[in-house]
Order: C-alpha cells, then sequence, then structure tokens
C-alpha cells in the first residue's frame, strides 16, 4: 500500500513539476492544484499538491499591489453603483464590464495600462497603453477597442473606480455615444473593482515582476 502511494505521489509530481515550469516558477499550490483538476482531470486534494511541491523545493510567487494612478477630481460628478446588483456575476457576455488602470515601470519610464474585462467571461475585451495616464484619453481608447471587439447592445454597464480618467468629460461622451451605462462604486475601496485588482495582482506576479523592462 506504502509503495503504490509512492508511486501515485511520484508521477503526480511530474505533473506538479511539468505546470510549474509551463508557469514560468510562478503557480503555486491552489494554481497548480486547478490546472490538475481542470485540465488533466485529476482529483487530489490541495494539501497533497502543497506537500508534493515543497517535497520538491517549488515555491510559486507571491502577489504584490500594484502601485495605483488614479486619482479623484472632486469637481467631477460621478456615476451610481449600477453594477453592484450583479457585481461579481453576469449572465451573458457585454452585460458588465469592469476597467480600471495600472502603471508598471520600465527603462524608458511608467507603463500606463487601461484594461476592459467582461464579467461573465473574465476576458479582457479591450485596453490602451501609453506613457501618459491621460484624463479620459486612455480609457475611452480602451473602450474603443472594447466596443469594436463586442459591438455590445445598449445598456451595458462599464464600472469603473472614481479617477479622472473615468470620470472626464471626454470619457463620459464617450459612453453615451457607444450606449453604456456608467457605473462606480464606493471611493477608495479596492475591493468594490475586485475583478479587475484580482487581474492586476495575476499580471504583476506572473509577468511584469518576472523580468526588468527596458523599454514600454
Amino acid at each position: 500500500m506504502a509503495g503504490s502511494r509512492a508511486r501515485e505521489d511520484a508521477r503526480l509530481t511530474e505533473l506538479i513539476v511539468q505546470i510549474y515550469q509551463d508557469s514560468r516558477g510562478t503557480y503555486g499550490a491552489p494554481r497548480i492544484h486547478a490546472v490538475l483538476a481542470l485540465k488533466c482531470g485529476i482529483r487530489c486534494s490541495q494539501k497533497r499538491v502543497a506537500r508534493l511541491m515543497r517535497q520538491s523545493g517549488l515555491t510559486g510567487v507571491h502577489r504584490r499591489r500594484l502601485r495605483g494612478c488614479t486619482r479623484r477630481d472632486p469637481a467631477r460628478p460621478s456615476y451610481p453603483d449600477a453594477g453592484a446588483a450583479g457585481f461579481h456575476s453576469a449572465s451573458a457576455p457585454n452585460q458588465l464590464w469592469v476597467a480600471d488602470i495600472t502603471q508598471h515601470a520600465t527603462g524608458e519610464g511608467w507603463l500606463y495600462f487601461a484594461p476592459v474585462i467582461d464579467v461573465f467571461s473574465r476576458r479582457v475585451v479591450g485596453w490602451s497603453m501609453g506613457d501618459v495616464s491621460d484624463s479620459g484619453r486612455r480609457s475611452s481608447a480602451a473602450v474603443n477597442m472594447a466596443v469594436s471587439n463586442r459591438r455590445p447592445a445598449p445598456g451595458l454597464i462599464h464600472h469603473s473606480g472614481h479617477g479622472s480618467q473615468y470620470t472626464s468629460l471626454a470619457f463620459s461622451q464617450r459612453l453615451q455615444e457607444a450606449g453604456i451605462l456608467g457605473s462606480m462604486g464606493s471611493v477608495g475601496d479596492a475591493l468594490d473593482n475586485a475583478i479587475a485588482e484580482s487581474f492586476f495582482a495575476t499580471l504583476q506576479t506572473e509577468l511584469l515582476n518576472q523580468r526588468y523592462w527596458p523599454t514600454r
């Protein structure tokens, strides 16, 4: 019995090592456990995965919060929280989009990144990147791409924070032109836009922090 268990552990460890290497050494036990279940059809406990990782000297990277770059403009009005009721779920694509903007250091200076995420699929459906976080233009460009990619029907909700990029007149006009309903959560509450925050944390952990970026 002990020998059979050891052989099973050995086979499972081989898969764990392969998944870990495919993730560029970023996945911890929870992510590897999910890949084993969803992609490999292997049912085992997360504790077992963690134990085998420890025995193999494998350690996933830990998330660190990205440095934010949004500041609220008190002179601009904000939208009511139209996405609160179904914020963490949507029954179909193009019902609820969430958006935020962040920044990352490169050898040429800051790179600003504004994604738009469809809550139903968690897919990034539009984005904009550049060397300045100009009020309204970066966020509008991200919406432009999302609208071009998805062509949503009128009534879609766009939920964001209170940064000036999302309260600017240019951005408000762009939403109105596209038939999109603006929505904002409570001020200063990162958990209110948890889907965007989670995406940023994964991006930072599994890609941006893994190397030095000499250019934007």
